[in-house]
């Protein structure tokens, strides 16, 4: 596939996502940061100069970040912290990885921007940087990345958006990458003590310099929170086989605790 035709083909599926939805839902001050396809909570930037923080920490039973496991599919365990101030934002997150894959046996994860509002539209610039502790390959794991997104509540109860990643050198220094994805979130009344939500994503990734690098993956999950507590149960496919078992479809737990 020429540079050209995956420029085109990555447009139209971001024409494609912008239709059907995108980053989870803003709901209760706390905007759901997606990193793995689940659920983590994380301040809202607001136009005020206000001051948020927040920590998380929990377990998956596999980490999977665009469809493929990042943790040989076996569990991990993951913490972070964010904060805010007016439009600003930064964050850190960190997991447990499988040095087998990724050269390193845990990812830590910086990452900064800004979130302008506009009506009722939220946006997001950032830069993400990707690092990977002791790691043992020869050449570099690390890798940066910028995104640019949009979202919103379109319907009550109903959000959706859509975000696009850059890197001019992906992971293993492959050259430049793009992805792009969107989710849709809908909160569901209270059951019982619990307030649960529904949300689905659908992406795209390609690499310019890899041959036959592009693949579709997606996920569907169900997410039930109380109090400082999220419980997240989410199916992710690809469809792909340049991964291996790793790209296979597979269903994923996860528990996240998230104060304040």
């Amino acid at each position: 596939m020429t540079t050209t035709s995956k420029f085109v083909r990555t447009a139209a599926v971001a024409a494609l996502v912008l239709g059907i939805g995108a980053t989870t839902a803003v709901a209760g001050g706390f905007e759901r940061y997606e990193r793995d396809g689940s659920i983590k909570d994380a301040p809202v930037a607001s136009e005020g100069r206000k001051f948020e923080w927040s920590v998380n920490g929990g377990l998956m039973s596999d980490y999977v970040f665009r469809g493929v496991s990042q943790s040989g599919e076996d569990p991990s365990w993951f913490a972070g912290a964010d904060a805010s101030y007016g439009i600003f934002y930064a964050g850190v997150w960190a997991a447990k990885v499988d040095q087998a894959f990724t050269s390193s046996d845990a990812e830590v994860d910086l990452y900064f921007g800004i979130k302008p509002v506009l009506g009722p539209a939220t946006f997001d610039f950032g830069v993400i940087y990707y690092g990977y502790a002791g790691q043992t390959a020869n050449v570099d794991v690390d890798y940066w990345e910028f995104k640019a997104g949009v979202s919103g509540e379109i319907l009550p109860k109903l959000s959706a958006g859509v975000t696009y990643y850059y890197t001019p050198d992906d992971t293993f220094e492959i050259g430049p990458g793009h992805a792009v994805e969107g989710t849709l979130g809908y909160a569901l009344p209270k059951v019982w003590i619990f307030d649960p939500s529904i949300s689905g994503t659908l992406g795209y990734k390609e690499n310019e310099d890899v041959a036959n690098s592009d693949y579709t993956y997606w996920n569907a999950g169900l997410s039930l929170a109380v109090e400082q507590l999220t419980l997240d149960f989410r199916y992710w496919g690809t469809d792909t086989d340049q991964f291996g078992d790793l790209g296979d479809d597979r269903f994923v737990f996860k528990a996240t605790v998230a104060l304040p």
